[in-house]
C-alpha cells in the first residue's frame, strides 16, 4: 500500500518504519517544512506537506492536535477514498484549552470537523515504546490490542488490517462518537491489554471522570521529572484510570 504520514514525532516515526519494513510505500512530511526533517532518522521518503498527499492509499495525521486545524487546505488535496487516520489525543496544557471539547465534544470529532473529513481514530492509546518494542505475531499469546473507531467501515477495517500487520491485535471500538472511551484518561489509555482486557476497559470508561484523571496523570508525570520507567507509566495508568 502506499502511505503519507504528516508528522515526525515518536509515533510517526514508528509506524512509518514498520511500514515501510513491511514493504510499503511511505512518504513522510513535516506540517511546517520538509527542512525540520533534517537529522531524523527517517523509515520512507521525506517530502514537501504539499507532496505526500498525492497518490497514497492512507494518511497518517501523527501531530499535536491544536496544530490539526493548519493542514487543512493539504487534507483538501487528498482523494475522496484516502483512508484517514488521526493519531492525536487533547492535552489541555499543551494544546491550549478548546471550547468545544472542553464542554464535551468527543476529541476526533472536533479533529473531523477542523479537517472537514471522516477520519478513523487509531494508534492513540498506546506508547511510542510500546508501538516501537511491543509488536508480536498475530496469535501470540498476550498481544498487545490497539482500538480502533470510526464511521467508515471500510476504512476501519483497512485500518484493523494495518494493525495487525504491524502487530498488534485491532479492536473495534465503534463510530468516531465512541472514540472517548480510548482517549486519555479511560482504562484503554496507554495501558497495554490484550483484546479481551481492552474490550472490557473500553466498556468501563467513564467520560465525565476521564479529564481528570488524565490531568492526575500528568501531575504525577511532572512532579516525578522523569523519574518514571515505561512500565511505571503503564502501571501509573492502570492504577489511576481503572480507580
Amino acid at each position: 500500500m502506499r502511505f503519507g504520514i504528516i508528522g515526525a514525532g515518536p509515533i510517526a516515526l514508528n509506524i512509518s518504519k514498520k511500514l515501510v519494513e513491511n514493504g510499503h510505500d511511505v512518504k513522510i512530511a513535516d506540517a511546517r517544512s520538509i527542512e525540520r526533517l533534517e537529522g531524523k532518522e527517517l523509515a520512507g521518503t521525506p517530502v514537501n506537506v504539499n507532496e505526500v498527499i498525492t497518490n497514497i492509499d492512507v494518511l497518517v495525521i501523527s501531530i499535536p492536535l491544536h496544530a490539526l486545524p493548519s493542514i487543512r487546505n493539504i487534507v483538501d488535496q487528498a482523494g475522496e477514498d484516502v483512508v484517514i487516520l488521526d493519531t492525536s489525543n487533547y492535552y489541555p496544557y499543551r494544546d491550549n484549552k478548546i471550547h468545544e471539547i472542553e464542554k464535551g465534544m468527543v476529541e476526533s470529532v472536533w479533529v473531523s470537523n477542523q479537517l472537514g473529513r471522516p477520519i478513523t481514530k487509531a494508534f492513540n492509546n498506546l506508547l511510542a515504546y510500546t508501538l516501537e518494542h511491543k509488536g508480536t505475531p498475530e496469535g501470540t499469546r498476550g498481544r498487545i490490542a490497539i482500538a480502533i473507531a470510526g464511521d467508515n467501515q471500510l476504512h476501519k477495517q483497512i485500518t484493523m488490517n494495518i494493525v495487525n500487520e504491524l502487530g498488534f491485535d485491532p479492536v473495534d471500538s465503534g463510530s468516531l462518537s465512541d472514540s472517548w472511551r480510548q482517549q486519555p484518561g479511560t482504562p484503554a489509555y496507554c495501558t497495554e491489554l490484550t483484546k479481551e482486557e481492552l474490550t472490557e476497559a473500553l466498556n468501563k470508561a467513564n467520560k465525565e471522570k476521564a479529564p481528570f484523571l488524565r490531568d492526575e496523570v500528568m501531575e504525577r508525570l511532572s512532579a516525578a521529572n522523569g523519574g518514571y520507567s515505561h512500565q511505571d507509566i503503564v502501571n501509573l495508568n492502570r492504577d489511576i484510570f481503572s480507580s
